[in-house]
């Protein structure tokens, strides 16, 4: 098996599981009522629809949304990681799941057009700092970020009283 393939494999894994419980998402304001800077549960499926795709379009073609002549050396701290109150949110569920299918979509694409020699010969540094890497190990980082937020939101679901386990946030 080549390595944009099982990267898809993994991604379609990852998004099947998502966008399950995006399924049970009823109460878009919720977030934790203790400690500080959390996203609502509106800003954390925001956050997961373009975690994953729109970001490894971005490690592999360098588009990362950017206005033209911009970079992410010129961004303040405070417009590159901001605070959990100035992020977007989505205004309902079936907005969300539509931004998760199409960010799914991109990834696909993005992932089939890519072979081994690119996956591991490419090396970078994300924009955002820290080591240089393999485009293979972004990408795999990527999808293991839409993981790291779908099991925030299985946690923000099993705080609100959702009936949920482990066969739902693996997308059994």
């Amino acid at each position: 098996m080549k390595l944009a393939e099982i990267l898809k494999q993994d991604a379609e894994g990852m998004y099947d599981a998502t966008q399950g419980l995006f399924h049970l998402v009823d109460d878009l304001d919720w977030k934790p009522a203790t400690g500080s800077n959390w996203m609502t549960t509106r800003q954390l499926v925001m956050h997961c629809t373009n975690s994953c795709g729109f970001t490894i379009q971005g490690f592999v073609t360098g588009d990362w949304g950017l206005p033209p002549g911009q970079s992410f050396e010129e961004l303040p701290p405070e417009e590159m990681l901001p605070p959990a109150e100035r992020m977007p949110g989505v205004d309902t569920r079936e907005e969300a799941i539509e931004l998760l299918r199409k960010d799914r979509e991109l990834c696909a694409e993005v992932l089939s057009g890519l072979d081994d020699a690119r996956l591991l010969g490419q090396g970078s540094a994300a924009p955002w700092g820290g080591p240089e890497l393999t485009l293979f190990q972004h990408c795999n980082s990527m999808i293991w970020h839409l993981g790291q937020h779908k099991g925030q939101l299985f946690y923000y679901l099993k705080l609100q009283g959702k009936e949920v386990n482990t066969m739902h946030l693996w997308g059994a």
